[in-house]
């Protein structure tokens, strides 16, 4: 049997010494870095990267040109829809009103039936018609458009007799967010951090306990804004980084704060003093810490391998996350604790039969441990046939654009839309196909091609879209631009557009070249993830089965947390009733990327703090159904309670109005508790209690080429 230690890290245990003779001069360098942090986020607030380019891709090169030459070319085009109950082409006055809402953003470009003379942008019955306002400039989070002023403009000059709306992309979206961006980053992390207390108060009792985990986030978020900060110098970062830092911050170093206090209070339970204490907790704990944030880097830095710049510089950026947060965890709280000592159990703020005292395995998670142990087979089906349902709806999952039918809300957009579909006008019109027509090349067989391609409703030609060499085809999809139909519709445009000097632009066209560059280079994100952490956690745990089935789980935990929002939003079981939105048909293409990125390392980390405990009550005992059994008695209080500070911090974004929004917290929220109790309390343990001593296997020749020291063989196996 390997003696007691064996897998101990003599230089984790050197450092808790050092830092608890220096503890002061520790905490004093963490609270002067934490307060220039504050300094720092304020600073990088103002050089974030708010562009979206996929530089490469047919349509936004087609878009950039356009955009070069007219001034636009790269927004939503507003759509401005008129009623009356005559002969709407004969109402005067209507292209005054057209030009009054186009001139509130200068540059704007329009086409309609009093520019074109074409029939397009009329209903078969002539009561209705529409006019697209291009706005100038590049999209951005802090961009706008000035709907509000578009929209009042476009109502005044209207003539009377004549009912006007302002919809399009960009007014729906506002619509169904009424009017309101949500939360700031600064309120989500408060109110994360005030539903984590509430956790905390309850996971430990004692005012010490649940302060310190705070404080460790608190230092780690502000010292990450540090470091971005001075990547901004560097390279472009996105803003989205910010949410990363915020929520993706909040959680690993709670977690990571968690698993060491945890640690610590069971060392001092077992009798240990202050010092030993912190050294066998750094030893074991921190060395879990180190491997943690090992993983969730790996899925945040994956994000490198995709050919978009703005994910690049999120995955640049999110990997310093868990990097500080590990740093925070195995310097500055090892020096909390070690001025602290036996005072983390001090000042209990619940009744002291409610105060956690006794050894985790003579409570509730040591007889659904032994469960387990006794009835492996059935909870392990229990939790197959559970993933096995979900994996089924992720499997169906569709990344499209929301279409504009399924934006909820009410007034002037939702009632625009709605006139355009009583009408019978397409709701293409909404992301109408742009064509760049380049080197003097003429337009009309052009127009032509695209009236006769099947899912074409109408092309048209406006006059006024010219400029020296270049000019624009316009050209209205008979289904909506995010549409599952309109991938084939793009495809028969491309070939129809073939040897024309013609090129597809229009933002329907680049929202899927935008699904073409992130899934179609998915399987390279995903092989560099899976080779990568299969390789970190078989050097960690020393085992190949152990490395292959974290592996294998946490994919099939990301296809069920992606299957739980399928289910939700795309076929809309329960979304119209918890949050007014309506079934989507699709989820929004950023979101499942995202939701990989954030949950295959957050998801790891209690894969993790698992193992690592069963494997050091294995290289004690030799026993595998006892190092089972005792790894999930000690981390199942530690894994859940993590997940649900977790789970609050992204539920919270689903209180922001918009659908985006609401389906990113919720895949977020739902599939880090449904990873902790189904994956890690469920099939985790009842799986390795089948596997026996293959849990263990790890053959020589792995150990020389990941340089893993040769382990002394336990004497027995029990399994």
């Amino acid at each position: 049997m390997t003696p007691e230690g064996s897998a101990r890290s003599p230089l984790l245990a050197r450092l808790a010494r050092k830092i608890a003779a220096h503890r002061r001069a520790v905490i004093a360098v963490w609270i002067a870095l934490t307060l220039f942090g504050g300094f720092s986020a304020g600073q990088v607030s103002k050089r974030w990267f708010q562009s979206f380019s996929i530089p490469g891709y047919s349509a936004y090169e087609a878009n950039q040109r356009t955009l070069k030459v007219f001034g636009s070319g790269e927004q939503a085009p507003l759509v401005a829809v008129f009623h009356s109950s005559g002969d709407v082409t004969k109402a005067s006055g209507i292209k005054r009103a057209i030009a009054a809402a186009a001139g509130v953003n200068p540059g704007s470009r329009v086409s309609s039936f009093w520019s074109t003379g074409s029939r397009a942008y009329v209903s078969k019955d002539g009561h209705t018609a529409f006019a697209e306002i291009y706005p100038p400039g590049i999209p951005g989070f802090s961009s706008s458009v000035r709907i509000p002023q578009v929209s009042a403009h476009l109502k005044v000059n209207t003539p009377a007799g004549v009912q006007s709306y302002l919809t399009g992309r960009d007014p729906l979206f506002a619509a169904s967010s009424g009017g309101s961006s949500g939360p700031s980053v600064l309120t989500e992390a408060l109110i994360g951090g005030a539903g984590s207390l509430v956790i905390l108060f309850f996971v430990f009792g004692t005012l010490p306990a649940v302060l310190m985990p705070i404080a460790i986030a608190v230092a780690a978020i502000l010292n990450t804004f540090t470091l971005v900060w001075g990547l901004t110098y560097l390279t472009n970062v996105s803003i989205i980084v910010q949410f990363l830092i915020a929520l993706v911050g909040l959680g690993v170093a709670i977690d990571y704060a968690l698993l060491i206090i945890f640690r610590f209070r069971d060392e001092l339970r077992d009798g240990k003093d202050v010092d030993t204490a912190l050294e066998e907790t750094m030893t074991h704990a921190g060395r879990s810490v180190i491997v943690s944030g090992s993983t969730v880097a790996v899925g945040l830095l994956s994000m490198v391998v995709l050919p978009l710049p703005f994910i690049r510089s999120i995955g640049l950026g999110g990997m310093l996350i868990p990097a500080v947060s590990v740093l925070a965890a195995i310097t500055l709280l090892p020096a909390l604790l070690a001025t602290l000592g036996t005072r983390i159990n001090s000042l209990r703020l619940l009744p002291k039969r409610l105060v956690d005292s006794g050894h985790p395995e003579k409570g509730w998670w040591g007889d659904w441990a032994g469960f387990v142990m006794r009835r492996p087979i059935p909870v392990a089906a229990v939790g197959l046939v559970l993933v096995g349902v979900l994996v089924y709806f992720g499997a169906h999952l569709n990344p499209s654009e929301a279409q504009a039918k399924d934006f909820p809300g009410s007034g002037d957009a939702i009632n625009g839309r709605a006139v355009l579909a009583k009408a019978g006008i397409s709701p293409g019109v909404m992301k109408p196909f742009v064509v760049l027509v380049e080197n003097g090349r003429s337009r009309g067989p052009i127009v032509a091609r695209l009236g006769d391609t099947r899912g074409v409703a109408a092309a048209v030609a406006p006059p006024d879209w010219r400029k020296g060499p270049n000019s624009l085809v316009e050209a209205f999809p008979s289904s909506d631009g995010s549409a599952s139909a309109i991938k084939g519709t793009i495809s028969r445009v491309h070939s129809a557009l073939k040897g024309t000097g013609g090129t597809l632009g229009g933002i329907a066209a680049e929202e899927r070249d935008f699904v073409s560059a992130v899934y179609g280079n998915f399987p390279y994100v995903l092989g560099f993830v899976v080779l990568l952490t299969f390789f970190l956690l078989a050097r960690a745990f020393r085992s190949i089965v152990l490395a292959l089935k974290a592996v294998v789980l946490n994919l099939l935990s990301l296809a069920a947390a992606l299957g739980i929002i399928v289910f939700i939003f795309q076929d809309g079981h329960g979304a119209q009733a918890i949050w007014g939105v309506p079934a989507t048909a699709s989820i929004i293409p950023w979101i499942p990327l995202m939701i990989f990125a954030f949950l295959y390392g957050l998801s790891m980390d209690y894969e993790v703090f698992m193992l690592t405990r069963m494997r050091e009550f294995y290289d004690q005992t030799g026993n595998t159904r006892r190092a089972v059994c005792m790894g999930l008695s000690r981390t199942g209080k530690l894994v859940t309670s993590a997940a649900l500070v977790l789970m609050f911090a992204f539920f919270v974004l689903s209180s922001s109005p918009g659908v985006d929004i609401k389906q990113f917290g919720i895949g977020l929220a739902a599939g880090i508790i449904f990873d902790a109790t189904v994956i890690r309390a469920l099939l985790v343990p009842a799986l390795m209690r089948l596997f026996g001593s293959w849990n263990w296997w790890f053959p020589r020749s792995f150990e020389r080429a990941l340089y893993v020291p040769a382990q002394n063989e336990p004497s027995e196996d029990l399994a």
